[in-house]
């Protein structure tokens, strides 16, 4: 609770409401095709509803090639046909809002899908205007061998680095090479951003959004190598070099000062390889006024090897215990809220 006016209080309902996330696809399917749909969802709200549920969170369904399950945008602003239309979303906002709850969309603007029209311009040739709203850069050569640009390696595995034969220069990619990291470096990207992925939508109603890899935007812009952890891999991890960069923190309060600020809605972000609870802390400090909530990996990643996922190891209860209680401690006498 918050002080309201004249000292009241003042509820503050993404505090103590009760989340529900739900993926779209295999949640309901409301027109028999085998394939949930917004069409399912709205049929389940009531249901959503005497469960105790105050807020749903929708995982993306936005227009997508689907090569990472639609967190490969080719536009913001319309839904995927195989979960129904723009019509249908505004409706599926009117239903919850008439039965007193809430909904978030994922917002996903660390990279769009190669097929965006954005980066379709991008990759038409280098002197396009928008060839800088991508990481674009030449290859490297080593006894005449066509190298990437540094030996980063996506999440996905493999180089984080796509070979592009028409404009003959590499792009950036931290997940899959269908999806191109936006380069946020550019005012006009950012500007174009908050207005097609975030305003479009709370113009519609949308009461916040789970925003997906929300430390990764600020890269360091001269592309280092990344310190060798995996000895003899030709590809190494490099969150040193993309996640919580130089302009992480001024990115995110430009994003609220323009935008989300103006709009009653609740912003929880996925962020990752971030353990020191004070850097945390600056995320969703309400003075800072970045973030109002974050995910974090401490539990989710226990039993996995630091920079191989597919590596596992057993799981300790005193482990678990002490995730749960360095997530606890950012509400605790602090400006800040945990999930």
């Amino acid at each position: 609770m918050a002080a309201g006016i004249n000292g009241a209080s003042e509820r503050i309902w993404w505090k103590d409401g009760v989340f529900y996330q739900i993926w779209p696809a295999s949640y309901k399917d409301g027109n028999g095709d085998g394939m949930g749909d917004i069409a399912g969802i709205i049929e389940k709200l009531d249901y959503l509803k005497e469960l105790g549920v105050d807020i749903i969170w929708v995982s993306p369904m936005f227009q997508s090639p689907q090569k990472d399950m639609g967190y490969d945008i080719s536009d913001y602003e319309a839904i995927d046909p195989m979960y129904g239309s723009l019509q249908d979303a505004e409706k599926l906002i009117k239903e919850c809002h008439d039965r007193n709850m809430r909904i978030i969309f994922d917002l996903v603007i660390n990279h769009t899908s190669d097929e965006h029209a954005w980066f379709k311009e991008s990759r038409a040739s280098k002197d396009n205007p928008k060839r800088d709203w991508y990481f674009w850069r030449p290859a490297k050569y080593e006894n005449g061998k066509r190298k990437p640009p540094n030996n980063w390696r996506s999440y996905f595995g493999g180089s984080a680095w796509q070979w592009d034969e028409h404009t003959q220069e590499y792009y950036l990619h931290l997940f899959c090479p269908e999806q191109p990291d936006l380069n946020w470096e550019n005012d006009a990207t950012r500007e174009a951003i908050y207005s097609s992925a975030v305003k479009f939508w709370l113009d519609r109603g949308i009461d916040g959004f789970r925003i997906d890899t929300v430390n990764m935007y600020s890269k360091s812009q001269d592309f280092p190598d990344g310190s060798i952890k995996e000895p003899g891999a030709e590809y190494q991890m490099a969150q040193e070099h993309w996640c919580n960069g130089p302009r992480m923190h001024e990115f995110l309060r430009e994003l609220n000062d323009k935008v989300l600020s103006r709009y009653d809605c609740v912003t929880v972000g996925e962020l990752s390889s971030t353990s020191d609870i004070e850097h945390v802390l600056r995320y969703v400090s309400a003075g800072d006024k970045q973030l109002n909530m974050v995910f974090q990996f401490d539990i989710a990643t226990l039993g996995m090897a630091p920079y191989n996922r597919h590596k596992t190891h057993p799981i300790h209860l005193p482990d678990l215990k002490a995730g749960l209680t360095r997530l606890q401690h950012l509400s605790t006498k602090t400006d800040g809220w945990d999930t």
